[in-house]
């Protein structure tokens, strides 16, 4: 593959929903441009984009993928970096990386099915990063395909903006061609994606004046000239509506709408010509970033004559294919065999070979000029989110902005001794996904694992078994509660043994009661009149509260807001020792604390959800039987909902899979601690009936 300047390379990302068509478009846009002979099919595990192993087996997308098609475009040949993501929830922090190089976005939309879920998901993202958009309705040779029907969906969901451009012809019930309305001209397919012009059918006037109307009615709204004559009832050109279509298909202001069948590459040269025309260039688009130099921000245009900027939007860590670190050169030419400077990590990098991937194909290179996209194999210190630059110019940009991860499971090595090779894959696993987290949990000795949601922790589990030959188990995890009291109670503990020669010997009078903050496990001070106990050993009365706490008598978890007094007690002038008061105060405790009404005490989140308005009823109650306290509820102005409330860290367990049930994957949630709170009783005699069984 040759090497393309700057002004023609597109960068395109498809979004949209799980199973809607993207990587059938992606493998039609292939074909069609001469990239494969036949065509791969999905269910065949045989397409360029699905080729990672889980993706052949579940015959869906799971990670972003890099497919390169040159095009001969109206003003000479161009690059189309088509970036095919996954359209499944899970795996959105694959969408956002793919969307922080893309520079517009095609959205797939099942005609048949219409909008789903996926559809508004990929609209969000769009509108976050100020993406120019088209949609493209696929499956048109659907015999139940309504385009018409869709159109208005997609007017009504997403505004005037959106704009058809086409008009499908069907003959006998067959989707056969379609009328461009921009050159009110009729195309029927030949061969594949191959047309010819035809008439422009009667049956479709109707419908074709409406999509004139809307597309002229989109076009003079871009300047008031336009607006003027388009009152005064006048016409446009063609170039003026293809001109004014590209200027707002690159602001936003207008989003086309495209059809074809991606399983009958029908439609794939009319949506060439659209990336060609109204997509930007990557000359026409900006990259906000640093000045490490001087601290100062600033906007990067492309341009490969000035100094060397690039970023790495992914990394892929795959045993079979080897590492790579996706890159997007931002400023400058990128060239093989050269050292550059990693800003972000503040070290040298060498570059050996460069590579165009498509897919699992690695092309060699030895250059990678501004706007385009490739890959630098094995590099050292450099991760996803970094920006390499040179040194004596060093520039930082952006890191994408990823999901984070709020679903987690505990797990553990299948098999005895696989510790370190669970933990090394695992690394690799994080180095490729950076939605997934590892968290130790010290306190409970459980690994936890934090994923988007349950089908991407089983897809982990999935491939550390074919990748990288470990199997862990998956487990709900238990969860940090704590122990504390309610009462003021006096016990005595006295530790009494005589062995031959020295006994050990100590006794201790002491009070505890509920200091009031459950931020601090114990406050210890000491009353003690008369020598009764000597002061030497205060220490050791100490020690044996701070093992104490670490393990409260309840169900076995940490004491919190304790106050622990010695008052009283009584030592031997020869048998005392520190350990014996250890152990006396050890004594005491486990008495006193029984005795002091002990209570567990559970861990509160602070939960933010946001649903459309439509399901926030259903979330409210749902949160209520969850024993969710609603604090509040404020819109974002964009349709949706914040929903607020304290919940029981435990009752979040399986959350995500039942608020995507209830909103059709249209709900968000994040939460964070917040504070413990008592437990009910049944939870605490559940916990401890829990512990007592697990102590057998």
């Amino acid at each position: 593959m040759k090497t393309y300047p700057t002004k023609d390379i597109r960068n395109v990302v498809l979004l949209g929903h799980g199973g809607a068509g993207k990587t059938t478009v992606t493998e039609a846009l292939a074909h069609v441009t001469g990239v494969t002979g036949r065509m791969g099919k999905v269910d065949d595990g045989n397409t360029i984009s699905d080729y990672d192993k889980e993706e052949i087996k579940r015959k869906f997308s799971i990670s972003a993928s890099v497919v390169p098609i040159e095009y001969k475009g109206a003003e000479g040949d161009i690059k189309i970096n088509l970036l095919d993501t996954p359209g499944y929830f899970d795996f959105v922090g694959e969408v956002e990386e793919a969307v922080s190089a893309a520079d517009a976005a095609i959205i797939v939309v099942n005609c048949k099915a219409g909008i789903q879920p996926g559809t508004f998901r990929a609209w969000e993202i769009c509108e976050k990063y100020n993406l120019p958009r088209l949609f493209f309705a696929t499956d048109m040779d659907d015999d139940e395909a309504s385009f018409r029907e869709l159109v208005v969906k997609l007017s009504k969901e997403f505004g005037r903006k959106v704009a058809p451009i086409q008009i499908p012809i069907r003959e006998e019930g067959k989707f056969v061609g379609l009328v461009n309305v921009v050159k009110m001209k009729g195309r029927k397919f030949t061969k594949l994606s191959d047309y010819e012009e035809c008439p422009i059918p009667e049956y479709v006037s109707k419908q074709l004046d409406t999509a004139r109307s809307a597309l002229l009615e989109a076009v003079a709204e871009t300047s008031e000239e336009y607006m003027e004559r388009y009152f005064e009832g006048g016409e446009f050109t063609h170039e003026e509506i293809s001109a004014a279509l590209k200027e707002n298909v690159q602001n936003g202001n207008i989003v086309p709408v495209l059809m074809g069948s991606g399983i009958n590459c029908q439609g794939m040269q009319h949506l060439l010509q659209a990336i060609d025309k109204y997509f930007p260039a990557p000359t026409e688009v900006e990259c906000v970033g640093t000045d490490k130099a001087g601290g100062e921000r600033f906007t990067a245009k492309y341009n490969d004559e000035a100094n060397l900027t690039a970023k790495v939007w992914k990394t892929i860590a795959d045993p079979f294919i080897g590492k790579f670190s996706l890159i997007k050169v931002i400023t400058g030419v990128l060239k093989s065999d050269s050292t550059v400077y990693n800003a972000s990590k503040d070290q040298d990098e060498k570059i050996g070979k460069l590579y165009i991937l498509r897919g699992k194909e690695q092309i060699e290179t030895s250059e990678l000029r501004a706007g385009d996209i490739g890959a630098a194999a094995k590099l050292t210190v450099t991760g996803t989110g970094d920006t390499i630059s040179l040194r004596n110019a060093p520039v930082e940009y952006e890191k994408p902005d990823l999901s984070k991860p709020y679903t987690y499971m505990a797990y553990n090595p299948k098999n005895k001794g696989d510790d370190d090779k669970v933990s090394s894959a695992m690394q690799k696993m994080l180095e490729e996904d950076l939605t997934l987290k590892v968290v130790n949990d010290v306190e409970n000795r459980q690994s936890l694992l934090y994923a988007i949601g349950d089908q991407q922790l089983d897809v982990v589990k999935s491939k550390l078994e074919s990748r990288y030959k470990v199997e862990i188990e998956l487990s709900k995890p238990k969860f940090a509660y704590r122990e504390t009291i309610r009462k003021k109670v006096k016990v005595q503990g006295k530790h009494k043994k005589q062995s031959g020669g020295h006994g050990q010997y100590g006794d201790v009078i002491m009070e505890f009661e509920p200091s009031g903050d459950l931020e601090t496990a114990y406050v210890f001070e000491e009353k003690v009149f008369g020598g009764s106990v000597p002061k030497n050993y205060f220490p050791a009365v100490e020690k044996g509260l701070q093992e104490s706490v670490k393990k409260g008598p309840l169900a076995g978890y940490p004491v919190v807001g304790l106050k622990a007094t010695l008052v009283d007690g009584s030592y031997h002038p020869v048998d005392s020792s520190e350990m014996a008061f250890k152990m006396a105060t050890i004594l005491a405790f486990k008495q006193g604390f029984m005795e002091a009404g002990p209570i567990l005490l559970e861990p509160i989140a602070n939960i933010k959800v946001t649903v459309p308005d439509s399901f926030t009823g259903d979330i409210m109650g749902d949160l209520n039987r969850r024993r969710g306290r609603v604090l509040g509820m404020n819109s974002n102005h964009h349709g949706k909902q914040i929903i607020e409330a304290d919940i029981p860290m435990s009752e979040l367990y399986g959350y995500n899979t039942d608020l995507r049930s209830m909103t059709g994957g249209l709900g968000d949630y994040e939460y964070e601690f917040a504070r413990y709170e008592q437990a009910p009783n049944d939870i605490q005699n559940a916990v401890v009936a829990a512990a007592e069984k697990s102590a057998e």
